[in-house]
């Protein structure tokens, strides 16, 4: 679970405007961390299939998010893969 600090500071990075909170670009970002978290928690527990179902959906949310920001902003989308490291196209 990401405590507060760690998704203000995520939330500063990735920030559109000054009170933005919950853009596409902001979403992405929280929920690659939740998902580095939960595949460590993975790694030392394999045989928890509920979390890796978990990890599942949120993989496949982030995905959605990722689409939509393509569509929409593809600019935005470049330097959201370039910041948090992602593998895509």
């Amino acid at each position: 679970m990401l405590k507060t600090k760690e998704k203000k500071k995520i939330i500063e990075k990735l920030k559109t405007h000054d009170t933005d909170t919950g853009s596409s670009q902001v979403q992405i970002g929280i929920l690659t961390d939740k998902i580095k978290e939960l595949s460590e928690h993975l790694k030392k527990n394999p045989k928890d299939n509920h979390s890796r179902r978990g990890l599942l959906k949120m993989v496949a949310k982030r995905k959605s998010f990722l689409d939509y920001l393509l569509k929409k902003n593809g600019a935005g989308y470049n330097a959201i893969i370039k910041k948090l490291g992602l593998k895509r196209k």
